[in-house]
């Protein structure tokens, strides 16, 4: 499974979304995030990610969840850590490969996130624990699912 991590600001009842412009997830709204490099601990994955593609620190970020993802088209699986940060240093910015925004928690896009994004995140934003189980029949089809809270 391919290690990745992914972060989300939480603040004021809003949360950071960040529009994915290249790549895998193209053209959808998520967190911040990525691949675990070799010899990187998630939490330091965790910060270079989010300095990378919305240009901010996270502040203690918690670590909140574990997704796993299963594509039957042959897309590798993802074995994703979730978590949350409430305070960060810098400004929220646009890089090339994300582009950064604020939502209520009532407006989020879900029609433009991936599918299984509904079945976890609310958890998330309420601060609870979860891990997550996701099979794909390609990058927009889902086919099952199981999250438990913990």
């Amino acid at each position: 499974m391919t290690p990745a991590v992914l972060c989300f600001i939480v603040k004021d009842d809003q949360v950071l979304l960040a529009m994915k412009k290249r790549g895998f997830g193209e053209g959808w709204w998520n967190g911040a995030g990525g691949k675990i490099k070799d010899g990187e601990t998630p939490l330091e994955a965790i910060l270079r990610e989010m300095q990378e593609e919305v240009g901010i620190v996270p502040h203690d970020p918690v670590h909140h969840g574990t997704l796993r993802f299963f594509f039957e088209d042959g897309t590798p699986d993802w074995e994703v850590r979730v978590f949350r940060a409430e305070e960060f240093d810098g400004e929220p910015s646009e890089s090339e490969e994300m582009r950064p925004a604020w939502f209520n928690f009532e407006d989020i896009p879900y029609d433009l996130m991936w599918k299984d994004d509904p079945h976890w995140l609310p958890l998330l934003l309420e601060g609870k624990r979860f891990e997550g189980r996701f099979t794909f029949r390609d990058n927009s089809t889902l086919l099952s699912h199981e999250v438990t809270e913990l």
